[in-house]
Formats: structure tokens, sequence, C-alpha cells
């Protein structure tokens, strides 16, 4: 059973920084592209940031680009998203998917079908 389990939100004064973690299992974890996600009361989900297992080849909404580090520990079947100069807009729910082989990674995006998903995990920004 593919299971996807987010760790790490919290309450955080803006400029501050946490790190979420996406602990994986149930499937192939060095072949998937694992991608976080996020919703905001009243918006869309956005996808926040992706990373190929197969290559590392990572991907960044412009929104948080030069502040969020996404990377992978194979050993932990674990990708953890580090946020950085976070700022109030950055809060909502915070979810993972995973993404099995086809998939494409590029600096433009990650597209595939992010069919398992996680339970989230809510981050809150305060000014």
């Amino acid at each position: 059973e593919v299971q996807l389990v987010e760790s790490g939100g919290g309450l955080v004064q803006a400029g501050g920084s946490l790190r979420l973690s996406c602990a994986a299992s149930g499937f192939t974890f060095d072949n998937h592209a694992i991608g976080w996600f996020r919703q905001a009361p009243g918006k869309e989900r956005e996808g926040v940031s992706y990373i190929s297992s197969k290559d590392g080849t990572t991907y960044y909404a412009d929104s948080v680009k030069g502040r969020f580090i996404i990377s992978s520990d194979s050993a932990k079947n674990t990708v953890y998203l580090q946020m950085n100069s976070l700022k109030p807009e950055d809060t909502a729910v915070y979810y993972c998917a995973a993404a099995p082989p086809p998939y494409v990674c590029s600096g433009h995006g990650c597209y595939g079908d992010f069919g398992s998903w996680g339970q989230g995990t809510q981050v809150t920004v305060s000014s």
C-alpha cells in the first residue's frame, strides 16, 4: 500500500523557517517523482516544488524560488522541503504526492500522474 506521511508543519513568524518531511512507503521510491503542493483557504491547489528521485531534477514555483529547497534521502525514503524566509502568503496546508514513471521533470515543471497523496500538514506564517 502506497503511503505518504507529511510532518513538520506549524506556526512560525514571518522570516522564519520550517522543514517539512514526506516519508514514503509501499512503492519504489528511487524511480518516482515527489511533489510538494499547497492549498490555502479559498485558493486552488498550487504545485510548489518537485524532485525526480531518478536524477535529482528539481523544480520550484516562482513564488518560492530562492527561499525553498527540496531534497531527497533515498536511504530514508523521505523528501524534505526546507522553507526559509517564510511569508504570510505561504500559509496553507502542504501536501506531498508521488508520481510513478513515466513522468517528465525539468526546470519548467514536473508532469506525471501524482495520484498518491499524503494527509497534509498545516503551515501558518504570522506577520
